[in-house]
């Protein structure tokens, strides 16, 4: 995490425990030529836009009282990760093993599925376990398992069959 992230995380965590929301996760990026802090906040049941009004209102107040915290022009974003949310810490593989994954890999990778050889690197299956230690996932797919380390991972999200 960047220090920017750090400290925004330091100055939200009070605002959503007293709304009673749970953190998922924070990014300061540059797309084009702007900035971007995004908050993505969670709640049992889901988060309304009343919600992250709430929060986007009350964290931009904490973020103006401190001077020079950020210092290019920025958009600030607090949303809900949505139903297909991205893993991207440790706690976000733990809480979703047993359920669909949408991933992508930097490199293809060669498996076998029923006597044939396939190569690819955008996959759906099921995330079966993960471990911290190693930082590695399995992610079952049809009658396969592949063992990934985290790092081989591009992106991986929660899947939903619309």
């Amino acid at each position: 995490m960047s220090e920017i992230e750090n400290r925004t995380e330091e100055m939200v965590q009070p605002i959503l425990d007293e709304f009673g929301f749970d953190l998922y996760d924070i990014e300061y990026v540059k797309e084009g030529s702007d900035y971007y802090l995004r908050v993505y906040i969670d709640k049992e049941g889901g988060i309304t836009s009343d919600d992250t009004t709430d929060v986007c209102r009350a964290l931009s107040d904490r973020i103006d009282e401190e001077k020079n915290f950020i210092t290019e022009k920025y958009i600030l974003e607090v949303s809900s990760p949505g139903i297909t949310r991205a893993l991207t810490k440790p706690k976000h593989f733990s809480s979703s093993i047993g359920k669909d994954v949408e991933f992508k890999l930097y490199k293809p990778v060669e498996y076998e599925e029923k006597g044939k050889k396939y190569t690819a690197k955008e996959f759906v299956g099921i995330l079966k376990s993960y471990d911290e230690a190693s930082d590695a996932v399995v992610i079952g797919i049809e009658d396969t398992e592949l063992n990934l380390s985290r790092s081989d991972i591009a992106s991986i999200r929660l899947w939903i069959d619309f």
